[in-house]
Parts: structure tokens; sequence; C-alpha cells
């Protein structure tokens, strides 16, 4: 009934982990976009299928997976390599799936981990990602930002209250910097795509606009309105890490600006 579907490059120090969460009776399907190092031979050894498709994007990626992969399955699982879902997500799936039929998408949420440490109120919860998908009726087209993944506004949406873990920073700073500069490049305009959902935190994105402002507001959430503080130091971490992208996509879109003003 369920397959679960996991984009991977280079993953090997992530992958081991990611698939020992799964329950062996799932079949489990790689989408892998070029990865160079042992995440194909981790992924053989566990008896995976493998698939290969060139980046085009989180959305572009995932339809791929639903429409290109061969999955007879009714249901996709998404799991990204740096997650672990608990059992209890599969139990409940398991055991309420015959409820489940006026559901396409299932908005799943998630807590972050930073250099293994759980962050139990920097992020601000819940956070929402939609994962489990219906093959038949979903279709993923880009979010706001660019560079997200949203379903569209036709599909039917319920809420899961299990969150998977995410472990999504190790310390590795300056990679972690090179990806998001990448990235904010995209979100300097913000354009909602026609029929997609968007969550509340999106629609808050789009209000707000591209002011300075916006820096500052990123450390208060985080760190003082959303209780960072109380997750010590990771905390602390959490809302400069953030607050520098925030900063990073302004000084991206003023640089737009003074290009286009000096032609």
């Amino acid at each position: 009934m369920l397959t679960v579907v996991i984009l991977t490059q280079n993953e090997e120090a992530n992958l081991p982990r990611c698939l020992a969460g799964i329950p062996a009776r799932y079949p489990i399907v790689i989408v892998d976009s070029g990865s160079t190092d042992g995440t194909l031979a981790i992924a053989q050894e566990r008896g995976c299928a493998i698939h290969r498709n060139p980046w085009p994007g989180f959305a572009e990626q995932r339809n791929f997976a639903i429409r290109q992969c061969g999955i007879d399955t009714p249901w996709i699982l998404f799991v990204d390599a740096d997650e672990i879902y608990p059992q209890a997500f599969y139990d409940w799936f398991e055991a309420k799936l015959s409820e489940t039929h006026g559901i396409d998408v299932l908005m799943v949420p998630s807590v972050l981990y930073l250099r293994g440490k759980r962050l139990n109120h920097a992020p601000g919860y819940p956070i929402y990602h939609p994962r489990l998908v219906r093959c038949e009726t979903t279709r993923f087209v880009r979010n706001h930002t660019g560079h997200g993944e949203a379903v569209l506004d036709s599909c039917r949406i319920g809420y899961s209250d299990i969150p998977y873990e995410h472990y999504f920073y190790h310390g590795e700073i300056i990679e972690w910097m090179h990806k998001h500069v990448g990235k904010a490049a995209q979100e300097v305009q913000l354009q909602p795509t026609a029929g997609a959902v968007m969550t509340t935190r999106g629609r808050l994105s789009v209000l707000l606009g591209r002011s300075w402002l916006r820096i500052l507001a990123r450390f208060c959430y985080h760190y003082l309105l959303r209780g960072g503080f109380l997750d010590g130091a990771a905390g602390l971490e959490f809302a400069l890490m953030f607050t520098w992208y925030e900063a990073t996509i302004y000084l991206q879109a003023k640089a737009g600006n003074w290009a286009r003003s000096a032609v």
C-alpha cells in the first residue's frame, strides 16, 4: 500500500540512519540526481530500486518519482535522506488507512535537530510539509519561494499530529551558507504559484515583502517570540543562521535593484 521515496545526492552520511528507520516491509525507491560518493552503494545494499534524474527542483523531482519510477502502490511517503519517521507514524498509516479515502495529501509536521540537538522552540512549530501523497491525484508545483514545493489546491488535504525528525544541520556552516546563497537568490521575488496550497507561513512571508525590517524581525521571531533562547546555544545558532539568510535575500534584492537602475 505504501512506497517510500528518497531523493538523494551525496547522502552517504545521512542515508544509513534514514534507511534504518524505514520498516523492511515497505519498498524503497531512490531518485538520485548525481551522487559521487557511496550513496548508491548503500541503497543497493538495502535493496532499494534506484532511478537517476538530473536535479530539476524539489517539485519536479517528486513528480518524476510519482510518474516515471514504476511505483504501483496507492501511496507514496517522501522521506528526505536527513529525515527519520517514527514507528508511530507507520503504525498510524496501517491502522487508519481505511479512513483516509477522503485525503490526497497528508501534511506532516517536522521537528528540527541542529548538531544532533532537538530544537524545541526556535524554529516555531508546527512546520508542515506535504509528505504522504496519493499517487493518482497528486502533483507538486514550486511554491512561492521558487525552490520549495507545494501541492495543487485541488488536492484534499489532511494534517498529521505525528512529527518526523529532521537532522538538517551538523555544523557544516560553509556548505550550508553556500547552498543558501543560491536559495536566497530564488527568494528575491516571492511569486505564489496559482492554484497551489500555501501554508500560513508562506502567506505571511509574501505579505511582508522584502523590507530590511525582515532581517531584524527574523531574529526576534526565532530567538525571542518563539523562545529560541530556551534552546540554549543551539537556539541562538539557529536564529543567527536564518537571520543571515534573511539578510542575504535582502542584499541580493538590493543588488538587483541597483543593477537595474544603473542601466
